[in-house]
């Protein structure tokens, strides 16, 4: 088995057994031109191709780094030996000609990056550290949820000072740690130092795992002194505050500190929309208004996984030779909307539908007519019906109705409110969000 298929067959145990076998499975490596510092896969088509670069490239470098300590630029192509179409992933500066390396995504830049109520701060404050390094904010620690953008405002700040020559070290801590034993093991820490202080811009992203590794911390909190007394600039991310990650030591819990903390929160439906749209348009995917509003109501806030979506139904509709219409993209994330509906519960639709529509919880579930009470009861029966895998018998019991004729019969009602009332449809999409909103920080 060659260095290409062992990596291969070590990605098989991280993904499901679907997706090893729809793509991983298919991809070729490339003996006669692959070399430690770059990796040649081949593809059988540009479908699957785009989706490996997409879904994978991140996972494929991290294992060739661990079987051969070095982080190579990975390359799929498509079709047969001499007449091949290159997929470059990313932009990659390999060790072996300079010790000052960086991964970047080129994609990931500060005109590419959604702007809304939720991450206007953290944008604002990171573009001013990428046009003034080392001198307002440092170090800049970004923090909040999956998939909210942290590593887009990382890279974007990162991209901006490769353009203009600087030297930039982006890594991850987990690459930091694996690094940093490797060279201990290897008795070759001046290497190591020279790598990560001999830089104009560090940018350390999931800072988190840091937590009680206490040789890496003594080792950061020098690295981190290094640059700082410097003017060189830091940038963090992790998902959470320094103050809540345990087993932080004091010294760099307070050196975390020394700068600026911007937070980033999930999206509102309003910049979902915006960023569904804009990947659309960087990727030239045709979705029409009625699909992009049923993905960001319906898929959470992670926009890596929305924008994996997104990818998902493009190369389906590709495949197939189908329109992506509404009815196509339910039955695509059919399973992905299940999964979703499981960690939903009734109960947490009703908490947000009255803490939203101001009546009481005993109120929704109780027998009042009053019409602001039955507009709560029906929507919230609406809104469990499609965000929870419970039947109309289990409904009914919930809100202790007579059987589930009288849930069709609410959800009928329901949907001529919407048939004939915008603002209500609207409400209807806002409620959705804030339940899967509230529903995966609890997960978190």
């Amino acid at each position: 088995m060659n260095i290409g298929q062992k990596i291969l067959f070590e990605l098989k145990k991280e993904i499901s057994e679907t997706e090893y076998e729809r793509y991983i499975k298919k991809l070729v490596y490339d003996t006669k031109r692959s070399r430690s510092n770059i990796v040649y896969y081949n593809a059988p088509n540009m479908i699957i191709a785009k989706w490996v670069k997409t879904k994978y490239t991140d996972k494929l470098i991290h294992l060739f780094e661990l079987q051969n300590e070095v982080k190579p630029e990975i390359e799929i192509t498509v079709g047969k030996q001499t007449k091949q179409t290159p997929i470059t992933v990313t932009k990659q500066n390999s060790e072996k000609s300079s010790s000052k390396s960086t991964y970047l995504n080129p994609s990931l830049t500060f005109d590419s990056f959604i702007v809304g109520d939720s991450n206007q701060f953290a944008y604002t404050t990171a573009k001013s550290v990428a046009e003034k390094p080392g001198l307002q904010y440092n170090p800049l620690f970004i923090y909040g949820g999956v998939g909210l953008g942290k590593t887009h405002l990382l890279q974007a700040i990162g991209n901006y000072h490769i353009d203009l020559g600087k030297t930039v070290i982006y890594t991850t801590l987990e690459q930091f740690m694996n690094s940093f034993t490797s060279h201990l093991r290897a008795q070759t820490m001046d290497r190591f130092r020279d790598k990560f202080r001999e830089c104009d811009l560090l940018l350390i992203d999931d800072i988190q795992f840091l937590s009680r590794k206490e040789q890496t911390q003594e080792e950061f909190f020098h690295t981190f002194n290094e640059l700082y007394n410097t003017n060189k600039q830091i940038v963090i991310t992790a998902d959470r505050a320094p103050n809540k990650i345990a087993g932080l030591v004091d010294r760099l819990r307070t050196r975390f500190e020394w700068g600026l903390m911007a937070d980033i929160q999930p999206p509102g439906l309003e910049t979902k929309i915006a960023i569904i749209q804009k990947k659309c348009e960087l990727d030239g995917i045709k979705l029409t208004s009625e699909v992009i509003n049923f993905i960001a109501t319906h898929m959470g806030d992670n926009i890596r996984e929305i924008e994996g979506t997104i990818i998902k139904l493009n190369a389906l509709s590709s495949m197939l030779g189908q329109e992506i219409t509404l009815d196509f993209a339910q039955n695509a994330i059919k399973d992905q909307l299940k999964e979703k509906k499981e960690n939903i519960t009734i109960d947490d639709i009703v908490k947000i539908v009255s803490r939203e529509l101001n009546i009481k919880p005993s109120d929704i579930k109780s027998k009042k007519r009053t019409k602001n009470v039955v507009n709560a009861r029906r929507t919230a029966i609406y809104l469990a019906r499609n965000l929870t895998p419970n039947s109309m018998p289990q409904i009914a019991l919930y809100f202790g109705m007579k059987d589930h004729t009288a849930i069709s019969h609410a959800m009928k009602k329901i949907n001529e409110i919407i048939d004939n009332d915008e603002n209500f449809k609207v409400l209807l999409e806002e409620l959705s969000n804030k339940i899967h909103t509230d529903t995966q920080n609890l997960e978190n």
